[in-house]
């Protein structure tokens, strides 16, 4: 005999998918500095060094259906958030210690997402020494467009941008990033047991920056689709 929760549990988060249904989020974990212009601009070494990562909870995830606009409310605690566009790879499958090549097998679709994160609050955390938490997984830091089918396709180029009111403040290519999807696949897994569910952010291109209220942004990855959103006052 099963025994009933003693409050009632929050409903798993999920993100939409091209052609309909919906893609159950299981965790999330983002990789850093994954294009040289960018880890430059951040201080860092652009080589092939091992990549370092952090995660977000399961329900930091903002779905925007497409052709829709979301609305990121502006996080309190803060007054340095910034945007940092990224390709989002949603998982199928998973597994421990994957080889690059398992690795491609787990790919179950691609996404556009923001991984939007107090600077000045990880700034701080940098400083001291202490992890990132406070600057990377707060509510709604995780804003993702629906998922597309990856078809067996594995992404390594186009264009990934960010347009904010009209003008373009980030632009690069996937080509352009230092470990490729299957190698960021593989690494993860060496950590943890990667599983169906789970997305991975690959790094954003140069021209990281801050946003305020009401500006709007447009993220846009070449043959994956586009997230529109509009940051509003804290809720």
């Amino acid at each position: 005999m099963s025994e009933a929760y003693v409050i009632e549990p929050a409903p798993r988060p999920a993100v939409p998918v091209a052609g309909g249904g919906l893609f159950p989020v299981r965790r999330i974990y983002c990789i850093a500095r994954n294009y040289a212009a960018h880890a430059r601009e951040m201080g860092g070494d652009p080589s092939r060094e091992a990549p370092f990562f952090f995660t977000k909870p399961a329900d930091a995830v903002l779905p925007v259906p497409a052709g829709s606009c979301g609305e990121f409310p502006y996080p309190p605690a803060s007054s340095d958030v910034h945007h940092e566009v990224e390709l989002v790879v949603a998982l199928g499958a998973g597994g421990r210690d994957l080889t690059p090549e398992a690795a491609r097998a787990c790919i179950w679709g691609y996404a556009v997402g923001l991984d939007m994160t107090r600077r000045d609050l990880q700034a701080e955390a940098k400083a001291l020494g202490r992890p990132w938490d406070s600057g990377k997984a707060f509510d709604w830091a995780a804003p993702i467009s629906q998922i597309v089918p990856a078809a067996g396709q594995v992404l390594e180029a186009g264009e990934i941008r960010l347009d904010i009111n009209g003008e373009t403040r980030q632009r690069g290519d996937l080509s352009d990033m230092i470990w490729t999807i299957p190698e960021i696949i593989a690494f993860f897994s060496r950590y943890y047991r990667l599983e169906a569910g789970d997305l991975i952010f690959t790094g954003t291109p140069e021209g990281v920056g801050p946003v305020v209220v009401g500006d709007r942004l447009r993220g846009v990855v070449a043959g994956v689709g586009e997230l529109a959103l509009q940051v509003v006052a804290s809720r």
